[in-house]
């Protein structure tokens, strides 16, 4: 008898892949079950595979829960929704979905930073108002060209970011665990010291514990009251509280963010701030760049049931 092809969907890849899916395996649909409890106890020990993403991860006390578990496989880049540690202690691989949406992350971190450093919402506003008509053109704004972007985490979409940035010629530095030989950006072993020297820092590095409120009022008051920040990695690498204050004080110019505390239910503070440009945690959300992680998610899937290698493996 072959092994069971049982997985449970704790958070789906994409409408048609997932239909796709459904014509070869078996799909229990906690994401959708009004019963989760009940369903996991009927499933449980079938279950080999878990389906799930980034922003979702895996509820608490549910790996306890399925002692034939042998992978989750996650739809997104950050892995820091599921405890890791644990999975590797019980034997269980994780996969995630790398490289296939540096691309639009990396536009969007440089989209974000135009946005801010050229006020684009308060520039819209200010023409739909009608105040272009009433009161001419809208306060100056500042321009990329020639600033210095400090990239925090120089990974894979950190390049990518500042490849994008460096034909506005700009002069770029970053911050990370070491110095890396492949390129010829300055480098800083000290976070402060790169937000002193920056006029734009973009937060590029991965969430977690390790990285928590790593960008907090000390990093503010060194970036300066004409420095801005565009976070593209995980709200909880930034202290919110710190950053609110900082752009209401005038410690800091303006932010760009794709990323919050608690989303999607972010800090009503930060609607109330015409110096903040806000993305809803949508980076990577073109239909080409999600069409391509379903189909790693799916790929990694059917490589597992196959017996054969996973693709994108974490741990």
């Amino acid at each position: 008898m072959s092994a069971p092809r049982d997985v449970l969907v704790v958070s789906p890849a994409r409408p048609h892949q997932m239909e796709k899916l459904a014509q070869e395996y078996t799909l229990h649909r906690y994401d959708q079950s009004d019963d989760r409890s009940g369903l996991v106890a009927s499933v449980a020990d079938k279950i080999r595979l878990v389906m799930t993403t980034a922003g979702v991860g895996i509820p608490a006390g549910l790996i306890d829960q399925l002692p034939n578990l042998e992978v989750i496989t996650s739809f997104g880049v950050g892995y820091d929704s599921i405890d890791i540690p644990a999975c590797t202690a019980r034997g269980i691989k994780v996969t995630n979905t790398p490289d296939v949406l540096n691309d639009d992350v990396a536009d969007t971190a440089i989209m974000l930073m135009l946005a801010t450093l050229r006020r684009l919402v308060v520039g819209d506003r200010w023409a739909r108002s009608g105040n272009w008509s009433k009161n001419g053109a809208m306060p100056l704004t500042t321009t990329l060209h020639s600033k210095r972007v400090g990239i925090v985490g120089l990974g894979r979409i950190g390049k990518a970011i500042a490849s994008r940035a460096e034909p506005f010629g700009v002069e770029l530095g970053y911050f990370g665990r070491s110095q890396q030989g492949d390129v010829g950006y300055q480098y800083f072993n000290d976070l402060l010291a790169l937000a002193e020297w920056a006029d734009v820092l973009v937060v590029a590095c991965p969430g977690g514990d390790a990285t928590r409120n790593l960008i907090d009022m000390n990093v503010l008051t060194a970036l300066g009251a004409t420095g801005y920040v565009v976070n593209i990695s995980r709200g909880s690498v930034i202290d919110e509280p710190a950053l609110i204050t900082a752009l209401r004080d005038g410690i800091v110019g303006g932010a760009g963010l794709d990323v919050f505390h608690n989303e999607p239910h972010m800090n009503p503070a930060f609607a109330e701030l015409d110096n903040v440009v806000i993305y809803p945690h949508h980076a990577s959300g073109t239909v080409e760049t999600r069409d391509a992680m379903g189909q790693l998610v799916v790929d990694n899937l059917i490589a597992f049931f196959a017996g054969k290698p996973l693709i994108t493996p974490v741990n």
